[in-house]
């Protein structure tokens, strides 16, 4: 096992335009479970099916800031330091369903819409669907990169 420090992506080195490689996660409701318990989020919609059935919803769904924390994940992979990424926000436009049986996968891609070479900060316009539909709108993360 290495221990050598990744290094952080060089500016000179991105362009806009450019794509992140793309990245799925996979939730399921035992992952439900434990982020509910370290996020202290533990509202039932997020892992008692017939409580979010009861309220309106089509099954149990992923808490927002799951969804919005696996989206960034892309951002931090490719920078490669999580410390580098100095904002980050969304619009949350649709949950992402999580069925017992098969779980959801969140595909997240992202592109560089704006590089500055005075700061060496990049924007990133994330994009994040389940199930072919949208579930994060304006998602935008800046990086300051090397």
């Amino acid at each position: 096992m290495s221990t050598r420090p990744t290094p952080v992506r060089a500016f000179a080195d991105v362009a806009v335009g450019d794509t992140l490689p793309p990245l799925t996660v996979h939730v399921d409701r035992p992952r439900l479970v434990q982020y509910a318990g370290a996020s202290l989020d533990r509202n039932r919609i997020h892992w008692d099916e017939p409580f979010a059935k009861k309220v309106g919803l089509p099954d149990v769904i992923a808490h927002g800031m799951f969804t919005m924390g696996s989206a960034v994940t892309l951002v931090t992979d490719w920078v490669g330091d999580a410390g580098r990424v100095v904002e980050y926000g969304v619009r949350f436009t649709r949950p992402v369903v999580v069925p017992y049986e098969t779980g959801a996968d969140i595909e997240v891609s992202g592109v560089v819409k704006k590089a500055d070479p005075e700061t060496r900060q990049v924007t990133v316009e994330l994009t994040a669907t389940a199930a072919g539909e949208k579930v994060l709108g304006r998602a935008l993360a800046v990086a300051r990169l090397d």
